[in-house]
């Protein structure tokens, strides 16, 4: 299937929650009923919210933005699929600076799927939402995309949990202990998300954009394979044109070494070395 340029649509369909299991339950749900592109299902709580691999996602309701976006990507080709859930990142990447009143770029993107802060505070790189893309039907008549992404917003500091108060922080922290509005972060969001949507149709990805906010590009990182077993690289960078991370297995001399591309699909866990 190739793709076809059509007009980019806006959001048809806006929906918010009090709590749902999972916002990606609910939008699948609407584009298997016939909903067109782009719907939108918000919820203060998720009770069954996911992650990657079986992950859980949790946060205390009414401190997070919890949504997922649903597409019908006809105009895309499915190998360019993985450019909707880029976009929807460096989206949010972009609105939470301004909610939260950050320089740009201090939302930085863990490949394959985190939004993170790095900081001078140790551990330098916390996480700070995530995102999780599914997809159904690609390279037929009727491909759907799902794009969820929770990020921790509205969560004061002293209210983390002791199990996840080392590796995350939310942007009320960052911003320090200054309340997020999570009405004006989703406007902003779904407004970027607009322009972003708008630049896909016309042909156009922010690759530039989606390369500098790379937190792992130029690091020491660990793979953590699908059978169990780690793997230690340095990731050089990202691929424009697939969206794989690029490394270089090395021993103590990272001069050399076999340079190989990797996809998501190829990995479980991606961990930076130290954290």
């Amino acid at each position: 299937m190739t793709a076809v340029s059509t007009p980019a649509p806006h959001v048809r369909r806006r929906e918010r929650f009090g709590s749902v299991g999972s916002t990606n339950d609910v939008v699948r749900g609407w584009l298997g009923a016939g909903e067109p592109e782009i719907c939108v299902a918000v919820a203060d709580e998720q009770t069954a919210g996911r992650g990657r691999n079986g992950r859980t996602w949790t946060a205390p309701a009414g401190s997070g933005l919890l949504l997922s976006v649903g597409f019908r990507p006809t105009w895309l080709a499915p190998d360019r699929v993985w450019q909707l859930a880029a976009t929807v990142s460096l989206a949010m990447a972009d609105a939470a600076e301004t909610a939260a009143h950050l320089a740009r770029g201090s939302v930085r993107l863990k490949w394959p799927n985190d939004l993170v802060i790095e900081s001078g505070v140790e551990p330098a790189v916390r996480k700070l939402g995530g995102v999780l893309g599914e997809t159904d039907g690609l390279g037929t008549d009727d491909p759907r995309a799902i794009i969820g992404i929770g990020l921790n917003a509205d969560w004061p500091e002293r209210a983390f949990p002791d199990e996840l108060r080392p590796t995350m922080t939310s942007l009320r922290a960052v911003a320090r202990d200054r309340p997020i509005d999570l009405s004006a972060l989703l406007d902003g969001f779904l407004a970027r998300l607009d322009e972003g949507v708008d630049r896909l149709h016309a042909g156009q990805f922010d690759a530039q954009g989606w390369v500098d906010r790379q937190v792992t590009s130029g690091r020491r990182i660990h793979l953590v394979l699908p059978n169990g077993t780690t793997e230690s690289v340095l990731a050089t960078g990202v691929d424009r044109e697939t969206g794989a991370l690029q490394t270089l297995t090395a021993g103590e001399d990272q001069a050399v070494g076999h340079e190989r591309s990797i996809l998501v699909g190829d990995i479980v866990h991606v961990r930076l070395e130290g954290l």
